[in-house]
């Protein structure tokens, strides 16, 4: 099952879900009224008012933070298509004769990293590439480090390592700005809240015969949606919101290095 199907589903989960709770709170409500009666109505505006209002200021700090994590990931990609393209250049430091197998390397390193992308959401095919990317990592440093001790290149040593090593780096960053997501405990938080926002709503219902769906249906797709969107945020390579384009940059790169 796809990640877009199974956020959905979530997301429509959460819609019934919240659906059923409040038709729950309004029998709850109807309930109370049938047993103490209006006068017996307890003023419970304040603590309801505190739960909306947590519930509010998650949503928007969960918004808030997955945003800010989605445009560091596009600031990611862009660094390290200029890390890579710096560390290119400075290949020219080296004998000419050593440059065309580092070449073809990095080359392929281009090519692999930018197939990782391509092949999400299959993660372990992913995770190939990646395994695949630290051996030319080490392969490209050796070779780099060889060739610049050899020919006694100081100034190959000291520009182009320091670029190798940022590429790689950066690399590790990635990695864990995949991974860098709000604990789940948030996220259960957040539908827990949603849940018992909407017990609260039927149950402040129980004095009202009518049943106003529009409203209703219209309260807990609300919600329901907001939740979809913060959690499709934190996976912009895996659901409807995509970071795809930016990889137009590494794919610019590629032509460069022919």
């Amino acid at each position: 099952m796809g990640f877009f199907l199974r956020t959905a589903l979530l997301a429509f989960g959460l819609f019934i879900g919240m659906l059923i709770a409040i038709q729950f709170g309004k029998w709850l409500g109807v309930r109370r009224k049938k047993i103490e009666g209006e006068a017996g109505t307890p003023a419970i505006g304040v603590m309801e008012g505190s739960v909306f209002a947590l519930m509010g200021l998650v949503i928007a700090f969960t918004f808030s933070g997955a945003l800010g994590r989605l445009d560091w990931r596009r600031q990611l990609d862009v660094e390290e298509v200029n890390a890579i393209g710096t560390a290119w250049l400075r290949l020219d430091l080296l004998p000419e004769r050593d440059q065309p197998p580092l070449r073809r390397m990095f080359r392929e390193y281009a090519e692999t990293r930018l197939g990782v992308y391509h092949k999400l959401p299959d993660v372990k095919a992913a995770y190939a590439d990646i395994s695949r990317l630290g051996d030319l990592q080490k392969q490209i440093w050796s070779s780099a480090l060889a060739s610049a001790q050899s020919n006694n290149g100081p100034q190959a040593t000291m520009l182009l390592m320091p670029a190798l090593n940022a590429m790689f780096d950066i690399l590790t960053t990635q990695k864990m700005a995949g991974l860098a997501h709000p604990p789940l405990i948030v996220f259960a938080m957040l539908f827990g809240l949603a849940v018992i926002s909407s017990l609260l709503v039927g149950y402040d219902m129980g004095g009202i015969r009518q049943r106003h769906w529009i409203h209703l249906m219209g309260f807990a797709a609300t919600i329901a949606f907001a939740l979809y969107v913060v959690v499709d945020l934190e996976y912009p390579r895996l659901g409807l919101i995509r970071i795809d384009h930016f990889d137009q940059a590494m794919v610019d790169l590629l032509a460069q290095m022919k």
